[in-house]
């Protein structure tokens, strides 16, 4: 693919290590291609990798997983998008082990990771942990992705409510992460709904003018409510958007690093909206005028009638 400067989509990101004094372990990044043809096929890729592992290790392993994974899918043909996305997974959490053996200090180290890579319009995604990825559509807000959590797996058994696996003990006990000793397994589903529908048939979900993605760490999310999400997430120009879900964050307690980035589909501007004004008022015009014509006709006839009745 052929790197461009300027996105097909409205981009914003914003990102910060919270209120704790720790260290930002987040790492994200937002890349814009053209897919060679006739004409070029514009693309837009966005990952955020949040490093887990303790101090700098976990900084180590969010900025490997971040350059091995943009690489992957810079080098690629955009043809197999989930395929160069998991392959590109699997290569980064590799590497990233394979550093962890060789520093006592970075032992253990690991990150999350979730992709969204768009192909004109229509969406591709990936994820591992629990960074998270969401749709607004409308006034309604979609959670795209399933935590790789010890907590969502018990409310996704019935063990946990929602509400519970909230304040749990556990609520942070990672499942699926990037750089343990065998490489994790990619998630493709994505849900569609509110009601936990969500299937690798999904793929190649096609965005609406308007529709908004948001990437994010759990920083964000676990500080705010879905709620509180789609208040700030609606109505407001991106940047401002981006600003008002880390401050919400934070005034929340800003427990961890706090990484957002928004996507947009803009809506199409100027021509069209001239063309159908211009649809809309053709007919009244024709209306007016025919009137006139009308009414022209009636006043020569009589006229005609009254010298007709003078003269004979």
């Amino acid at each position: 693919m052929i790197p461009v400067e300027q996105a097909h989509l409205e981009v914003a990101a914003g990102t910060d290590p919270g209120r704790k004094g720790k260290n930002n372990e987040d790492q994200f990044s937002i890349n814009a291609y053209q897919i060679p043809g006739d004409p070029p096929t514009p693309s837009v890729f966005a990952i955020i990798a949040d490093g887990i592992g303790g101090h700098l290790a976990g900084e180590v392993a969010s900025a490997i997983a971040v350059e091995i994974i943009c690489k992957g899918v810079e080098e690629s043909d955009g043809t197999q998008p989930l395929d160069t996305m998991e392959t590109a997974i699997s290569q980064a959490s590799q590497a990233i082990y394979a550093q962890a053996t060789q520093s006592i200090e970075q032992q253990g180290m690991g990150t999350t990771c979730v992709c969204a890579w768009i192909i004109e319009d229509t969406l591709y995604v990936t994820y591992v942990g629990n960074s998270r990825l969401y749709l607004l559509r409308g006034n309604t807000l979609y959670v795209m992705t399933n935590d790789h959590t010890w907590v969502q797996e018990a409310v996704d058994a019935g063990a946990l409510t929602k509400e519970q696996a909230r304040v749990h003990p556990h609520a942070n006990v990672i499942r699926r992460y990037l750089g343990s000793e065998f490489p994790p397994k990619a998630d493709v589903r994505i849900r569609t709904d509110k009601n936990d529908v969500y299937s690798k048939s999904n793929q190649g979900f096609e965005l609406k003018e308007g529709d908004r993605l948001l990437l994010c760490s759990d920083g964000l999310n676990d500080m705010i409510e879905d709620d509180v999400i789609l208040e700030k997430l609606t109505g407001k120009d991106l940047d401002k958007a981006i600003q008002e879900l880390i401050d919400a964050a934070n005034q929340q307690g800003g427990k961890d690093n706090i990484t957002v980035v928004i996507l947009e589909k803009p809506k199409k501007k100027g021509v069209a909206g001239m063309v159908t004004q211009a649809r809309e008022m053709k007919p009244q015009a024709a209306i007016s005028y025919a009137g006139l014509i009308v009414m022209g006709l009636a006043v020569i006839v009589a006229l005609v009638m009254i010298l007709l009745e003078l003269f004979f």
